[in-house]
């Protein structure tokens, strides 16, 4: 990114800033990467670049067009004139190296380095991961690779020493026996917390395909945090790929899960599957008192009646059943597969799944507990 063109878009924030505009930086960032696109030769390019990334309001509109004006000597519906701004060069930027070595705290060339960097992430957080290039791609691969996803819990029955809660009455009277009957200190317990399972169901399936290795990458991160985690892959058969992707690191665990996986993007068999994992893992306990999650579009080639059945045994066994459906992302989506309606009165969360801003809101809900609530209107409704 031209130095140059850094200045002039900060100088032009900071007079919109004086004038009453909210402009944080993450909006600068955005008319940076806007002039990327559109280029900067033109005012009118400038102009609009500014104008959808900076206004927050209708009102910062009139603000804009004033600043705008003043500070660059026109606006567009005048006569077009060449602006002084270099061409904008595209800089895409990884984060640091842990193995770089090296300090490099106030280096003005590796701050410039990583404001691109989080520029870059936050544009490519809300696309759709089947659209990006190959580069644009690896680069969220990586960072679904670090997320963190929440740990759901549960409430055991066995009483943990704790600060606050209800007097432990044993435990207190032994106090009192060392103190000479005195009641110098009341005990208290409560009731501790296990982390619960997470299982992961993933269609491999060919309409899955731009978005089952995401899937596949984040139930990965799951995997190497959360060491109950159990991963299986759906198409045509049903595959356990827990032990390939318990690998530390990501490429190598998708490797192996890929190698494992005999019928990635063939068709789809979900309620002949789901079958097939109820009576060989999920009955027998992998998903008692779990949070499954299943990573499908919902296209359904057997008896969706055979599926709702099998959702059916699945939301009495598990603790809450989300949904991540990449079209789910969509503004105007509603479920119009066989397979996603026969399954819909059985999921907790319907979820997108299509981005990596999905990805980190997916790891943020799997840790919540509030009770199941399961129906089609409520689940659909929830992003």
């Amino acid at each position: 990114m031209s130095i140059e063109v850094d200045a002039e878009v900060a100088g032009f924030a900071r007079r919109l800033a004086a004038a009453g505009v909210d402009v944080p930086p993450t909006r600068v960032h955005a008319m940076l990467e806007a002039l990327d696109v559109l280029g900067a030769g033109s005012l009118r390019s400038v102009y609009w670049a500014g104008r959808v990334t900076l206004c927050g309001s209708p009102e910062d509109v009139e603000r804009y067009d004033r600043v705008f004006a003043a500070h660059f000597g026109g606006r567009p519906d005048r006569p077009p004139r060449r602006v002084t701004v270099p061409p904008v060069t595209r800089m895409i930027a990884l984060p640091d190296d842990p193995g770089s070595g090296g300090d490099r705290d106030g280096d003005p060339d590796h701050e410039r380095q990583r404001i691109a960097t989080a520029s870059r992430v936050e544009v490519l957080r809300h696309r759709d991961v089947s659209t990006l290039s190959p580069a644009d791609r690896a680069e969220v691969d990586r960072y679904v690779s670090t997320l963190v996803p929440a740990a759901p819990d549960r409430t055991t029955r066995r009483l943990r020493p704790s600060p606050s809660g209800p007097v432990d009455a044993r435990r207190t009277v032994r106090s009192m026996l060392r103190h000479g009957g005195e009641p110098v200190d009341l005990r208290r317990h409560r009731h501790g917390r296990r982390q619960r399972r997470l299982v992961f169901l993933v269609d491999v399936s060919g309409s899955m395909a731009p978005y089952a290795e995401t899937l596949l990458r984040f139930a990965h991160a799951a995997c190497r945090v959360r060491p109950g985690t159990e991963v299986f892959t759906v198409g045509t058969r049903l595959t356990r790929v827990t032990r390939e992707l318990r690998r530390r690191d990501p490429a190598a665990a998708l490797a192996a899960a890929s190698a494992a996986i005999d019928d990635w993007s063939g068709g789809t068999r979900l309620g002949d599957e789901l079958k097939e994992f109820l009576d060989r893992w999920g009955q027998r306990g992998t998903a008692r008192g779990a949070v499954v999650v299943i990573g499908s579009d919902g296209w359904e080639r057997g008896d969706p009646a055979l599926l709702a059945g099998q959702m059916a045994r699945l939301a009495r066994l598990a603790r809450r059943v989300v949904w991540v459906n990449p079209h789910r992302g969509y503004q105007g989506y509603s479920p119009s597969t066989g397979g996603m309606r026969a399954a819909l009165p059985y999921v907790d969360r319907l979820v997108a799944g299509h981005s990596l801003g999905a990805m980190e809101e997916l790891a943020g809900l799997l840790g919540g507990r509030e009770p199941a609530r399961r129906g089609g209107d409520r689940a659909g409704s929830d992003a």
